[in-house]
């Protein structure tokens, strides 16, 4: 792995394998992902919700199978709100692809496998252009990993949140006759998918984002001051560990533009 920008807030938080054990209900509200008794994974855990998402990265690959949630999860989360080099950025995506596809294959119940493949898969796409996504298929392939997911563990919060998301997203794109035939794409479902998420993950600061860019995204400038008053709770929030603070950053940007 090259090396990464450092997280920064670092020392904010402080985390270790007892206190992620303690908290776990509430670090991951969103995610589902089950409590491990592995003491090394745990760790990993805690250097995530630390914000050093490289050794998180790091230790979950070295440790392999039940270690590949944590190393993707922290893999996507840097990209996604760290990483300024485009071209690094669309990297670590694919490699998240690839070995949660591996993951798959191996255990096609891991519910995050499922997640982290699309929540990549979604990322990289947005990276490269629509029709070049389009002509790969790649959006189908987001839209059932994410169904996946979700049929598999109903309560996850954050695949509702990511599907909600992608109706929006895919309507906003190419219009919503397309993105109904094309991907099956509807308004109503992103919505409901996007409430559902918050009903799950109450008080979730990423739901509350993605809620108002979808709102936005949906109904046009109507929404725009619901969708700013979304945003204050959010960037209002007290942030409980690295990847929520950086969630009520992005809420602050969001209303500074």
């Amino acid at each position: 792995m090259t090396e990464w920008a450092a997280f920064p807030f670092a020392g904010e938080y402080a985390f270790d394998a007892q206190s992620v054990k303690a908290h776990w209900a509430r670090l991951h509200a969103g995610d589902a992902e089950p409590l491990p008794d592995h003491p090394d994974l745990l760790q990993a855990w805690a250097l995530f919700h630390n914000g050093e998402f490289k050794k998180a990265a790091d230790l979950g690959l070295a440790l392999g199978g039940a270690g590949l949630n944590v190393a993707n999860k922290a893999a996507c989360v840097y990209a996604t709100y760290l990483e300024k080099k485009e071209k690094e950025r669309l990297n670590l995506y694919l490699e998240v692809v690839q070995r949660a596809q591996a993951q798959i294959e191996a255990d096609p119940h891991n519910v995050n496998a499922h997640y982290w493949h699309a929540y990549a898969l979604n990322r990289y796409s947005q990276g490269i252009s629509v029709a070049k996504a389009l002509a790969q298929g790649l959006g189908n392939k987001v839209k059932e990993s994410l169904e996946q997911a979700i049929q598999l563990e109903p309560r996850h919060a954050d695949a509702h949140l990511a599907l909600g998301a992608f109706h929006a997203e895919v309507i906003d794109k190419v219009g919503s006759l397309i993105a109904g035939m094309t991907f099956g794409a509807k308004k109503d479902t992103g919505l409901q998918l996007l409430q559902q998420a918050l009903l799950l993950n109450l008080g979730s600061v990423l739901g509350l984002v993605d809620y108002a860019n979808a709102m936005v995204m949906l109904e046009g400038e109507k929404m725009l001051a619901e969708a700013n008053r979304l945003y204050l709770q959010a960037a209002s929030a007290q942030a409980i560990d690295a990847l929520e603070r950086l969630d009520v950053e992005l809420a602050k940007e969001e209303l500074a533009s």
